[in-house]
């Protein structure tokens, strides 16, 4: 069974990470949850709690098929944690599914994979994926090869729409 990671920390946004995690289960993904630092409970931007299945640093070498990124502003605190990016390296180098979005693109530009490639992120953190070497399309979704990106929480149907075609495709 095909293994997706979706990154999570603290202030993430609930249904930018519980929407993609349901939709990729009714297709039959093994989802696991990685806690991208180092510890294993986060809390939601509105509190809510998650309990991670594994941190990053414990999985390093896993195979995964594809990586998610939720927004809210967890993806500030993602961004830091060494392991996370080397995650997400590793997906780009293999040229797996990686899935971002709200303000996720800020763990890409970090983790140095937005060169040249198309996006679409939240407003705000627009500027920082131009300077990480991104082209910023205003759009509900973006896919540039194996790279998906979307702006907000009404965006998710076109998001998830886009992870599953890529992930059936490869």
């Amino acid at each position: 069974m095909k293994k997706i990671a979706v990154f999570v920390h603290d202030v993430f946004n609930e249904v930018e990470l519980w929407v993609p995690y349901y939709r990729l289960l009714e297709e039959g993904y093994d989802i696991k949850i990685i806690g991208a630092g180092n510890k294993k409970d986060y809390a939601s931007a509105k509190g809510l709690l998650v309990t991670a299945d594994l941190i990053s640093a414990e999985c390093i070498d896993e195979d995964f098929h594809g990586v998610i990124i939720p927004g809210g502003y967890a993806p500030d605190k993602m961004r830091t944690d060494g392991a996370t990016l080397e995650i997400v390296k590793k997906a780009f180098v293999n040229r797996r599914l990686i899935a971002a979005i709200c303000h996720g693109p800020w763990v890409l530009a970090s983790a140095d994979v937005l060169k040249g490639k198309k996006l679409t992120c939240v407003k705000n953190i627009k500027d920082d994926v131009i300077n990480a070497g991104g082209e910023y399309l205003d759009q509900e979704v973006v896919v540039d090869d194996n790279l998906v990106t979307s702006r907000a929480p009404v965006d998710l149907p076109a998001f998830c729409r886009e992870i599953v075609k890529i992930l059936k495709s490869k």
